[in-house]
């Protein structure tokens, strides 16, 4: 069982048929797929299950905390299953494909306090740009 899927269950998250097929695309390391790409794949698992019902489902997700909605330079907004672990993201500047990526060094503490200006700081997103090896 996918740790999503693992996830939704322990909540008491009810697993239609529709939700289960969502949160079996979803699983894996680096996905971040559009909600199309989700719908297609979804399609093949399940051939009824409906491009609402995907979108739904992702919208449930993400308000649940179980899925990180992710929006780069105007692209489509991309969903990203490892909401429970730190990461970052490395998305290519060209095609647009995105990695999780896990720098060793804490951002919250490499932020000097003099560039703070008062703030109390409770979350970062970084975001590494660059090309990836298909767009060299």
């Amino acid at each position: 069982m996918s740790d999503l899927l693992e996830r939704l269950r322990d909540r008491g998250w009810r697993l239609t048929a529709q939700r289960r097929v969502v949160a079996q695309v979803l699983d894996g390391d680096h996905v971040h797929f559009t909600a199309d790409e989700i719908h297609a794949r979804a399609v093949a698992l399940l051939p009824e299950i409906s491009r609402a019902t995907v979108y739904n489902t992702l919208g449930e997700l993400v308000t649940l905390g179980e899925v990180l909605e992710v929006s780069t330079d105007g692209r489509a907004k991309r969903y990203d299953p490892n909401a429970h672990h730190a990461h970052q993201h490395l998305v290519c500047s060209s095609c647009g494909s995105i990695r999780d990526v896990h720098p060793t060094e804490d951002p919250i503490a490499a932020l000097p306090p003099a560039e703070r200006f008062g703030f109390t700081i409770s979350t970062v997103e970084v975001t590494y740009r660059g090309l990836c090896p298909d767009c060299t």
